[in-house]
């Protein structure tokens, strides 16, 4: 069974309390509803660059969240109205001689690959624009939610750039290699709707008044996700993960082991007996 460490937030009626974040935090942890951490994303005079601070407090978000065991789903989202990330802070990176560049894109990329090795499902709530590394972080998360308004792109080639924080290898997985090779060779934006159709979101909805859609989408989601098993889940996702990386016959192995860390929860027990008793299960995540 997954071992899971003491829990980094302090939890209170309603959700997660987490201490009132420093003045001027890029990035903060806040939680709607137990069970659900939300990592807020807060540059608004960047729209949400990649800058060194701003990665260094995500790093950190994911550190807190990683170990607990009352989070069960995490949601990505903006409080800058209109952008989710615009991708990297260029403004830092035309200050940086080549080593520099090359160390912090392969810090993004560590970043990208702690955001998809978080245990429990992430959703991206795409409100707005999401380019370039801010479209890489959302293909980092699990399921991607986007107002038919937002834009996201790959924008890299239209910098002099290409995608280095793990774009060439998650948007295929996603859209099919020749969509992907055509939005990264063209450097194109494509809004919500566009994105739903090519299979990059599991989701758009029209965008309200306050700006917020696709984050409200992104909780009705992860409020589906919230009474399921939580182990049972977490194994699910570590062997769907693991399993495309493999061929066929190798991913049904990590399948196995994976159903084998399942059997012995009391939460199979209890869904067991829920179904015998037919009465919905209370699964408590061990």
């Amino acid at each position: 069974m997954m071992r899971l460490g003491r829990a980094a937030l302090r939890w209170g009626r309603g959700g997660i309390h987490t201490a009132v974040p420093r003045r001027g935090a890029e990035v903060q942890v806040g939680g709607e509803s137990g069970g659900i951490a939300e990592i807020l994303m807060n540059r608004p005079h960047a729209r949400n660059s990649l800058g060194k601070v701003f990665v260094d407090e995500l790093f950190s978000a994911l550190e807190q969240l990683r170990f607990d065991e009352k989070v069960r789903v995490v949601v990505f989202k903006s409080k800058v109205k209109g952008v989710f990330c615009a991708g990297a802070d260029l403004k830092e990176r035309e200050k940086m001689d080549d080593a520099e560049v090359g160390h912090f894109v392969k810090r993004l990329r560590n970043l990208m690959d702690e955001i998809a090795a978080l245990p429990v499902p992430t959703i991206a709530a795409i409100d707005g624009y999401a380019l370039g590394g801010g479209l890489e972080l959302a293909l980092a998360c699990d399921l991607r939610v986007a107002a038919s308004s937002a834009k996201m792109g790959l924008i890299e080639t239209t910098r002099g750039l290409l995608p280095g924080a793990g774009g060439t290898q998650r948007l295929p997985r996603c859209v099919g290699v020749g969509l992907a090779k055509e939005l990264i060779f063209t450097g194109r934006q494509i809004d919500g709707q566009e994105a739903f159709s090519m299979g990059l979101v599991n989701h758009t909805v029209p965008q309200n008044e306050e700006g917020d859609a696709a984050y409200q989408r992104a909780l009705t989601l992860a409020k589906e996700i919230l009474p399921q098993a939580p182990i049972a889940v977490k194994m699910g996702k570590l062997a769907i993960n693991r399993g495309i990386e493999v061929d066929i016959a190798s991913g049904m192995a990590i399948e196995g082991m994976c159903y084998a860390q399942n059997i012995p929860t009391r939460d199979r027990q209890e869904g067991m007996a829920a179904f015998r008793e037919k009465r919905p299960p209370q699964f408590i995540g061990k």
